[in-house]
């Protein structure tokens, strides 16, 4: 494989420098004390730092459960004692002096209750705590039950507006293509990989998930459905700190996983790293029934199918920054996986004919295997120009990806009861992908008068994809014969952007933030086998705009705006033909189109605590999957096409509760309005929909260190295309044990425990009939084991990244 050296290399350099780390300084100076509130609870995970007089950052800690923290030092400065923690005032102390080997105990410290202003509102009343900004919304998880025992794809389908379905992709606020970012980076996966990378990824390793709705100008427009941010744990001390951690899953299928998370930092190096194994396996239960109507009658075919998969990623992130100053920083992010899985499909299918004594039969086996390793850099600087806030960052992005997948599908046909005296062919399909990414961008930032704040920033992207698909036919026992379906198709997109922001304030009620991006494209898609080429150039600007308004001290309501643009897969555009089983097919697109979404939001927020959401969005070309029946050979072939135009509007409430102090819920309903419109080939689709989905939290925290929590959820039934899906629902719960002063934690969860996650669809267009009955092995149990160490204090790593799109459109 291509990106294979790639990978040992990304692990070589990480390796070099965390070996430049020495050991930890022995003479130190130990400032304590506890945080407490009005009411004399304390105040657990608050932010404590020793800021010099002239506020440079010295050293720092994070208060544990009981509100007591502990910062070890070895420097000499003029500080003050600084506490922050989101819903209080920040607490500063007088200026003292920090001496290597002193000892200062603070005793107990009483930080005030914050009164919410237009910059942040904080929502205290739920776990997780909820934080509203005016362009995103924030989840902060850590440490509370939902981290605990879950993995990232689990904390990211349960935040404000999300939903993950049962293939792992990921909806906001109805609608789909999310971008998603760990730690500012982009993921640069396709949604397959995405969905396994994130189930990998311990979530109690993470701090907090940022939602953006309508993201703003500074991000790139790619992506209807907005951005979803996960920031990990990051500390700000010289120390070393981490954990490990094992678990397993049984649901009809063992599925273990395993982790270790290291973060090291001495003097001005500072560095981390995840290793993680997650291996993913499920079974798929798919009944298909297809009518098809001929002049002498019905004719039907009835399809019973089994898929097993089973997913093995092993995966690394990691980065390491180095201060070259007190005012500048550069670093480098580095992430790497290799996703193996294996398929195994078995259906038979009954087909009735009109007038027909004997049923004919088909039965088929497909088994295929895929490979992806997948190589990303990141190479960051950042520089703070002036004592004001000027600024300005630097990155460059390089991405390797490389894919190699085979499948073969053994058919075998016979009539009545006659196995024997039937026949068989045989299609052998070889895949083999290869993409390079390259991206770099410069953002600067520059403080104006009247308190207002300018930002700014180029970039360009270059993106080259190579898919050779290689397809062969085999009757009976013969050999196999080239298909006329194989293809090489090479891509090439060139991305140039400019965007320039303004924040502000109208005045003490109003404050906004409004930008502009411009992006010129220049893509051609070249299939080599067919000889044909198709260039498109286009030049696009994307407004967004964000209003705050402060209607008193509590009630505050968010307006947003925004354009967006959604370009195709790089897959989709091949015009591949790849046969899932004799009767169906799915067929690439190269006229596929982009999409452009125009967003709208208003975000009401009542008591610090309440939260409720209009908001209403038009897609032009739309992308959508499209069915297509054949009469005569009375097989289905699908494929991804632009529709005219949808329009989805909606209203979300979150209703938070504490209704003990040992017991508190979340609760959220979330109502969808879809339309689709659009000409499918000689017919008309109209249709609309009233959708509705209801989630609902309980969290315990209970007595010897036990913690539980029961999330149930139902989705109602909607239409999506030409299709419409049934309502269904589910129910999951956890249960967490600390053990050895919460060093040691064993999580239990159980999902879909009643097994109700069934999915039932329909597609009635013209002149197709079919439904389908879906029940994926959701219902299971996992257990995890994870251990917490440090040495010294905890501290941050910086991490930057320049892309944001690109590698989200790979498959």
């Amino acid at each position: 494989m291509k990106t294979t050296n790639f990978i040992f290399l990304t692990l070589l350099t990480y390796l070099l420098g965390i070996s430049n780390l020495a050991a930890l300084p022995k003479e130190i100076s130990k400032i304590s004390g506890k945080v407490e509130d009005q009411s004399g609870q304390a105040v657990p995970y608050a932010n404590v730092a020793l800021i010099s007089v002239d506020g440079g950052l010295v050293d720092g800690a994070v208060s544990d459960e009981n509100g007591s923290f502990m910062i070890e030092s070895v420097k000499a400065a003029k500080v003050k004692l600084v506490i922050s923690s989101i819903g209080y005032a920040t607490f500063s102390s007088e200026a003292f002096d920090l001496v290597p080997g002193m000892s200062k105990d603070f005793g107990k410290l009483i930080i005030q209750d914050e009164m919410t202003g237009l910059d942040e509102v904080t929502v205290k009343a739920s776990r997780p705590e909820i934080i509203i900004e005016p362009d995103k919304t924030i989840v902060n998880v850590e440490g509370t039950v939902m981290a605990e025992g879950a993995n990232a794809l689990d904390v990211i389908g349960r935040s404000p507006g999300i939903y993950v379905d049962q293939d792992g992709n990921i909806n906001l606020n109805g609608r789909t293509g999310a971008t998603v970012m760990i730690n500012d980076r982009p993921t640069y996966m396709s949604a397959t990989d995405l969905a396994n990378f994130l189930r990998s990824m311990p979530a109690d390793n993470i701090k907090s998930i940022e939602v953006i709705n309508n993201p703003s100008s500074r991000f790139d427009a790619e992506g209807s459905a907005g951005v979803i941010n996960i920031q990990l744990k990051k500390n700000t001390v010289d120390g070393v700190f981490g954990n490990v951690m094992v678990g397993s899953q049984y649901n009809g299928q063992y599925a273990p996983n395993a982790g270790a998370t290291l973060n090291v930092k001495k003097g001005k190096w500072s560095t981390n790293g995840t290793l993680n194994y997650n291996e993913f396996a499920v079974y798929n239960d798919l009944d298909i029934n297809r009518n098809f109507t001929l002049e002498e009658g019905v004719s039907n075919f009835n399809q019973d199918s089994r898929i097993t998969s089973r997913y093995k990623t092993p995966s690394f992130v990691g980065s390491a920054n180095y201060e070259i100053n007190p005012n500048q920083n550069l670093g480098i992010n580095l992430q790497a996986s290799n996703s193996r899985d294996i398929n195994t499909s078995t259906s038979t299918t009954v087909v009735t004919n009109p007038g027909q004594e004997f049923n004919n039969y088909i039965e088929s086996f497909n088994d295929s295997e895929g490979v992806r390793n997948r190589v990303f850099s990141n190479l960051h600087y950042d520089a703070k120009l002036d004592t004001l806030g000027t600024k300005i960052s630097a990155d460059v992005d390089f991405t390797l990806m490389d894919s190699e997948n085979s499948s073969l599908l053994d058919n075998s046909y016979w009539a009545g009861n006659d196995p024997e005296g039937g026949y068989t062919d045989r299609v052998l399909t070889i895949n083999d992908m290869f993409y390079t990414i390259l991206t770099a961008k410069v953002d600067f930032t520059k403080p104006l008068k009247g308190g207002k704040t300018l930002e700014t920033g180029v970039k360009g992207s270059w993106v080259e994809s190579d898919n050779d698909l290689d397809l062969s036919r085999a009757v009976g026992e013969g050999p196999y014969e080239p298909d006329p379906n194989s293809n090489r198709f090479i891509y090439n997109e060139n991305v140039l952007a400019a965007y320039a922001m303004l924040k502000g304030s109208f005045s003490e009620k109003f404050s906004y933030q409004a930008g502009l991006r411009g992006e010129y494209s220049d893509i051609t898609g070249n299939s080599v086998t067919l000889e044909q080429v198709n260039k498109q150039k286009y030049f696009n600007l994307f407004p967004s705009l964000f209003v705050q308004q402060k209607v008193s001290d509590k009630y505050q309501i968010v307006y947003n705006a925004n354009r967006r643009i959604t370009r195709p897969n790089y897959r989709l555009l091949n015009p591949f033909v790849y046969y899932i089983d004799p009767l169906t097919s799915e067929q690439g697109n190269p006229n596929l189109r982009p999409q452009y979404s125009t967003n709208f939001e208003m975000n009401h927020i009542l008591k610090g605590a309440y939260q409720f959401t209009l908001g209403y969005s038009v897609t032009e070309d739309a992308f959508m999957q499209v069915f297509e029946q054949d009469q005569e050979t009375r097989s289905t072939t699908t494929f991804t096409d632009n529709f005219d135009k949808t329009r989805n509007a909606n209203f979300r409430a979150i209703l938070p509760f504490e209704i003990k102090k040992w017991w508190n819920t979340s609760n959220m309903v979330q109502v969808n309005y879809n339309q689709f419109q659009s000409q499918i080939g000689e017919n008309v689709l109209d249709v609309d929909q009233v959708s509705y989905m209801v989630r609902t939290q309980q969290n315990f925290t209970l007595p010897k260190g036990f913690k539980l929590e029961v999330m149930a959820m139902y989705l109602g039934p909607q239409i999506w295309g030409q299709g419409s899906i049934g309502g269904f629902g589910w129910v999951d719960m956890g249960v967490t044990k600390s053990l050895m002063k919460d060093k040691l934690s064993l999580s239990v969860n159980g999902t879909d425990l009643f097994r109700t996650q069934v999915i039932k669809a329909k597609v009635e267009f013209a002149d197709i009939d079919t439904s389908f009955r879906q029940y994926r092995s959701n219902q299971g149990i996992r257990f995890t084991l994870r251990y917490n160490f440090a040495k010294g204090e905890s501290f941050r790593v910086k991490s930057s990244t320049g892309s944001s799109e690109e590698r989200n459109r790979l498959d």
